[in-house]
């Protein structure tokens, strides 16, 4: 009865991470900070900033997908895979006119290009879709937490710590494998920041002075490190796998801290650190816990 408790315990906090990730969701909080930074305190600018984020990256899309949901009697994940294409339409659509509308009303081209890029992000899980299903709740977290990175450097990497945190949920709940969660933030993380700066030299725009592109990298690949190299074990079953993770974590380590900024080692270390707790706490219900112990 206690195990039944405990594991019952851990289903409820999964779905309760997961219905706060949802991609709709957590860009509320997320855009309001990009919006925030991008103001820096005029209320004149962050009102519409604010407006067009919640409109047409959150109401919008979470709207068709309560609608959408709701007509096709399934949950509100609408995990079947081929149920999925009309969300992901209606969102493509949903974040390019409200790029449009960012562009003609003349708002940050910070904001204006972020939006372009959810678009087109979500057109590629479009993609991807047709054949297999990865994760939009690791790309709706890992666009966003990009933008900040390229925003507030560090301090917007810190938000990674939840990547880790958010594939437990997804593979516990049974929506996603390990890499579908894994590679839906693995693709978002580096799309985003690339084509930020992609679209931001094509058009010319005049934004904030951004973190470097080699320093977003180094950053992505910071908080991308241990669960990549846990989900690689996970799915490789090779011989003395704990030996192999502790080496290449101190791999990690001693690269991190060599050539990259010291900011970034820090990220890598808590993110390490909160994946390790999450194997601590899921325990033999995830599969990370079996490269350990």
């Amino acid at each position: 009865m206690k195990s039944y408790n405990i594991n019952m315990n851990k289903l409820k906090i999964a779905k309760t991470i997961s219905t706060i990730t949802n991609p709709p969701i957590i860009c509320i909080p997320l855009f309001f900070i990009i919006c925030l930074v991008l103001a820096d305190g005029d209320v004149f600018t962050f009102i519409p900033l604010e407006v067009i984020s919640l409109i047409f990256a959150s109401a919008l899309p979470m709207a068709i997908i309560l609608f959408w949901a709701k007509k096709l009697g399934t949950d509100k994940d609408i995990s079947n895979r081929s149920d999925r294409y009309m969300p992901l339409i209606v969102g493509i659509v949903s974040y390019f006119i409200g790029f449009l509308v960012s562009l003609i009303l003349g708002l940050d081209h910070f904001l204006t290009v972020l939006l372009l890029c959810y678009s087109i992000n979500t057109g590629v899980v479009l993609v991807i879709t047709v054949k297999w299903k990865i994760s939009v709740h690791t790309t709706g977290l890992s666009g966003p937490v990009a933008a900040l990175i390229l925003l507030l450097g560090p301090i917007g990497a810190l938000f990674g710590i939840i990547y880790p945190v958010l594939i437990w949920s997804r593979v516990l709940l049974k929506k996603h494998t390990m890499a579908q969660a894994i590679t839906g933030g693995v693709q978002g993380f580096f799309l985003t920041v690339l084509e930020m700066y992609l679209f931001i030299t094509l058009f010319n725009f005049n934004v904030l002075a951004m973190t470097p592109l080699v320093d977003a990298i180094y950053y992505i690949l910071a908080i991308i490190f241990t669960p990549v190299v846990l989900g690689l074990l996970v799915y490789l079953n090779v011989s003395h796998e704990k030996m192999v993770f502790v080496l290449c974590e101190l791999i990690g380590l001693a690269l991190f801290l060599a050539f990259t900024p010291f900011s970034v080692f820090i990220i890598f270390v808590l993110v390490r650190l909160a994946s390790l707790l999450i194997i601590l706490y899921a325990g033999s219900d995830f599969s990370w816990h079996d490269v350990l112990f």
